[in-house]
């Protein structure tokens, strides 16, 4: 678990997004490639292409939730319903560690603002709470997984 987060982080800090990264972070296993993964995640990133929604981190892990377990044969309700679940538990715990599931909140700050772009800046906050997020969203999904 470890190696994974380390990886994430150093794709992280190379100009991907926090979905980006969550979401490569288990693609071989899913039965996509790492463009693919990129590709997919890209929006998502900022809270929805910088929107500030719901955190990159959490879309990614929903991402993989979905790939892992979601329905794709019609009348199949029970992956859909045991999906769901998943995400409701993934919530849950993300909460727990990072107060919430919404950028905005994430950071405390508007990324779309001169004055919240400048107080992110000068507090290190992605550095901190962005990471901090990547790096749970990976703790949950690996026990969710598995």
């Amino acid at each position: 678990m470890e190696e994974k987060k380390k990886k994430a982080i150093e794709m992280f800090n190379n100009g991907f997004n926090c979905s980006q990264v969550v979401l490569n972070t288990y693609a071989n296993e899913l039965g996509l490639n790492k463009e693919q993964a990129l590709k997919i995640a890209t929006p998502f990133g900022g809270g929805m292409a910088k929107q500030q929604y719901v955190c990159g981190a959490v879309t990614g892990a929903y991402m993989v939730l979905g790939l892992k377990f979601g329905k794709s044969i019609e009348g199949d309700d029970k992956s859909k319903i045991y999906t769901y679940d998943l995400v409701h538990q993934f919530n849950s715990e993300f909460i727990k560690h990072n107060k919430s599931i919404h950028c905005k909140e994430i950071l405390g700050h508007d990324l779309n603002t001169e004055e919240g772009k400048n107080k992110i800046e000068e507090d290190k906050l992605i550095e901190i709470r962005c990471q901090k997020a990547i790096k749970t969203a990976i703790d949950i999904l690996d026990k969710l997984i598995t």
